[in-house]
């Protein structure tokens, strides 16, 4: 079992930026690869970003490429997302999951075993 709690999220002006951190307990946490996605008021849920286990690769939605930067912390067993030039549409709550099959990017919900209890994110124009 992994248990994942994520913090940082809040109201910010469009432009702005904020740091979404992803603490994990349980099992080893560099066992596992993690993900970031989000969900609007009335969408699906959605990938954002996801980094391997060792942090050497990371892949990213195209809407917060360039903008979005997932990162993680081995000794500290935390994910990071990093977003800045935030904007209106990237409001959602957000959600850290982890991944075991190191099997390379995951991109789908369902590929994922465990879950946060995801963090609001309000961006206003």
């Amino acid at each position: 079992q992994v248990q994942l709690v994520e913090s940082g999220g809040g109201l910010v002006q469009a432009g702005g930026s904020l740091r979404l951190s992803c603490a994990a307990s349980g099992r080893t946490f560099s066992s596992y690869a993690m993900g970031w996605f989000r969900q609007a008021p009335g969408k699906d849920r959605e990938f954002v970003a996801f980094i391997t286990w060792s942090g050497e690769a990371t892949y990213y939605a195209d809407s917060v490429k360039g903008r979005f930067t997932i990162s993680r912390d081995n000794a500290k067993n935390t994910a990071y997302l990093q977003m800045n030039s935030l904007k209106p549409e990237d409001t959602a709550v957000y959600y850290c999951a982890a991944e075991g099959s190191l099997r390379g990017i995951r991109l789908r919900v369902e590929e994922y075993d465990y879950w946060g209890q995801g963090t609001q994110v309000t961006v206003s124009s």
